[in-house]
C-alpha cells in the first residue's frame, strides 16, 4: 500500500509520493504516442492505482484532445473526492475541439478552457490546475492572474507551471502562490537542475512534479533496438531515441540494470526510487495495472547515499542523451 505521502509545495496540497500519468490511456488525433489504447485496461489501472494509495491523476485537454478528460471522468465516476486530479491547459484547442498548436494564456482563454475541462471532466473542480507551456506573447502576469481568479471562485484548488524557467516562476509566485511545477525529468534528463530551477523551487516552498521519470520509456529497459517502438510512436521522431543517442544511451540502461538487479528490482523501480528520494514526485505514465503495480513497489526501495551516487556516477549530470523533443516542441520550453 502507498501510504506515504508528501506535501506538494506549502500551500497544503498533500499527494502520494507517486502518481500516475494517464497521457498515453487515449491516442491523440495522428495516432497514439505510445502505441495501442485499451480504455477498459486504463479505467481498471485507474482504480487499481485508487486501491493502492496512488490517487494522483496526471491529465491536460491536449491527450486526445479532450478524451483523456473524459476517460478519467468515467474511470472516477461516484468516487470523485477520493481522486486528486491535476489538468493542464495552455495548448489552443479550437471550438471544433482541434488543437491549433499555439500556446494561449490570456485571460479569456484561461476561462474557456478551465469550463471545457470541468466539463469534460465531469466535476465542478479541478485539485491542481497547471499551465502546460508559456505563452511567450502574454505577460505571465495576466495568465497568473486570470487563473487566481479560478482559486477565489472554488473552480481550481492550487495553481501550477510546466517547464518554465525560474524567473517565470518568480514573476507568477509574486501573482499568487504557484504549489507545483512540472517538467520533464529523471536520471536521463536532468536540465531543471543544470539551470538552478530546483533551487528556485526550494527557495521559494514550490513542489516539483516529474514527468517522464523513465526517460520516455528508455529506463524501463524494454527498449533494445529502435524496432521496439511500434511505426507511429512519436519517439521514433525525437533525438534521444535516434541513431546518434540510441545506442550510447542503452549502454547505460544496462549500467543501471547491472546495479538494479544487485537490489532485486528491475531498472524503472530504481529509477524511480531515484526521483522519490529526492523528494520530487514522479508522475510515470502507465496504462496497464501490470506496470502500475511494479511502479507503486518502487515507493518501497531504500537508497542509501552511496547507491545515489553511484546512479548520479553512471549518468552524470550534463550526460547528452538527446533531446526530448523535436526542435518545434524544444523551442516551446521556456
Amino acid at each position: 500500500m502507498v501510504t506515504k505521502k508528501i506535501n506538494l509545495g506549502s500551500e497544503g496540497l498533500v499527494v502520494p509520493i507517486i502518481g500516475l500519468g494517464c497521457m498515453g490511456m487515449t491516442g491523440f488525433e495522428e495516432g497514439n504516442m505510445y502505441g495501442e489504447a485499451d480504455e477498459q485496461e486504463a479505467i481498471a489501472t485507474i482504480h487499481r492505482s485508487l486501491e493502492l494509495g496512488g490517487n494522483f491523476l496526471d491529465t491536460a485537454d491536449l491527450y486526445g484532445p479532450l478524451k483523456n478528460e473524459q476517460l478519467i471522468a468515467k474511470a472516477i465516476n461516484g468516487n470523485r473526492s477520493k481522486y486528486i486530479i491535476a489538468t493542464k491547459f495552455g495548448w489552443e484547442i479550437d471550438d471544433n475541439n482541434k488543437v491549433t498548436w499555439a500556446i494561449n494564456g490570456k485571460k479569456e482563454y484561461v476561462k474557456t478552457a478551465v469550463e471545457r475541462s470541468l466539463k469534460n471532466l465531469d466535476t465542478d473542480y479541478i485539485d491542481l490546475y497547471y499551465m502546460h507551456r508559456l505563452d511567450k506573447n502574454t505577460p505571465i502576469e495576466e495568465t497568473i492572474e486570470a487563473m487566481s481568479k479560478l482559486v477565489k471562485e472554488g473552480k481550481v484548488g492550487y495553481l501550477g507551471l510546466s517547464e518554465v524557467s525560474s524567473e517565470t516562476i518568480r514573476r507568477a509566485h509574486a501573482v499568487h502562490p504557484i504549489t507545483a511545477v512540472q517538467s520533464e525529468y529523471s536520471l536521463f534528463e536532468r536540465t531543471t537542475e543544470e539551470r538552478g530551477i530546483q533551487n528556485t523551487l526550494k527557495e521559494l516552498g514550490i513542489g516539483f512534479v516529474a514527468y517522464s521519470p523513465l526517460g520516455r520509456g528508455f529506463l524501463s529497459g524494454q527498449i533494445r533496438t529502435i524496432d521496439d517502438l511500434p511505426e507511429n510512436d512519436f519517439r521514433r521522431a525525437i533525438p534521444r531515441f535516434q541513431e546518434a543517442h540510441f545506442y550510447k544511451n542503452l549502454e547505460l540502461v544496462k549500467a543501471i540494470e547491472a546495479m538494479a538487479e544487485e537490489k532485486k528490482v528491475t531498472a524503472s523501480q530504481l529509477a524511480l526510487a531515484w526521483i522519490i528520494n529526492k523528494g520530487i514526485v514522479p508522475i510515470p505514465g502507465t496504462k496497464r495495472r501490470k506496470y502500475l503495480e511494479q511502479n507503486i513497489a518502487a515507493t518501497e526501495i531504500v537508497l542509501s547515499e552511496a547507491d545515489m551516487s553511484k546512479l548520479e556516477s553512471i549518468v552524470p549530470l550534463g550526460t547528452d542523451t538527446g533531446d526530448p523533443y523535436d526542435e518545434f516542441s524544444m523551442g516551446l520550453i521556456d
